[in-house]
């Protein structure tokens, strides 16, 4: 699944473009309006990216020629615009959502997979790290193409861990995301759950490692080579 990148600030993009090939996606970055236009052209898009102020003009001017070419397709702007008559602008140019930067690129990640839940939207790819396989929509693990049963918290946290690959997540964080507002969670109880599927993790030879931070929280990462003598 490909997604277009329009952004004249290389290093955001780099950043940008970055994030979403780690959730699965395939990027082309491109920082003009005119560029833009004859990749829409030739490639089919799930979502276009689109900042406003580009070298050769308003990434505003693209939505028709886009709506014309690929009708599909998700369009979310990107802009340091930010006054409310800007944001009507943008969504009423026919852009289907609108975030202003700076920006949280886990927001951005979720409004993606969220303009892609929209009937007439493609499914987001599995998150695919090592041998594992998590398919978001579809809450189903594989490891090596082979379906695997989890217990239900066990794949709560594993999501929960899986949505920031490679990055540290807050204990409260995971805590929120497994437990509900009803349920009795005592002091350790992240602590052996985390435990569990770490071992259940290496059970499967799921090439993943769940790295514990003391005092912080859990992160999850492609299982490192182990060096031969």
């Amino acid at each position: 699944m490909r997604i277009l990148l329009v952004e004249d600030n290389n290093e955001l993009a780099s950043r940008l473009a970055r994030r979403i090939r780690s959730a699965g996606f395939v990027v082309d970055h491109l920082d003009t309006v005119e560029s833009a236009a004859l990749a829409i052209a030739g490639c089919p898009y799930a979502v276009a990216l689109l900042d406003r102020r580009l070298p050769d003009g308003d990434g505003l001017r693209l939505i028709p020629h886009i709506r014309e070419k690929q009708p599909g397709i998700r369009i979310l702007m990107l802009t340091a615009l930010d006054a409310v008559d800007d944001r009507i602008e943008g969504l009423d140019a026919g852009a289907d959502d609108y975030l202003t930067k700076p920006f949280n690129l886990d927001e951005m990640m979720a409004r993606i997979r969220a303009s892609l839940r929209r009937p007439g939207g493609d499914r987001a790819p599995p998150v695919v790290l090592g041998s594992l396989s998590f398919d978001f929509d579809a809450r189903a693990v594989t490891v090596s193409e082979r379906p695997v049963v989890l217990l239900r918290r066990e794949l709560k946290l594993l999501e929960a861990l899986l949505r920031r690959a490679g990055r540290i997540v807050p204990r409260e964080a995971l805590v929120d995301a497994v437990y509900g507002f009803e349920d009795d969670v005592q002091p350790h109880a992240l602590t052996t759950l985390a435990s569990r599927l770490r071992a259940r993790l290496q059970e499967l030879d799921a090439g993943v490692e769940l790295h514990a931070v003391r005092g912080v929280g859990y992160m999850i990462a492609k299982d490192k080579p182990k060096k031969s003598m």
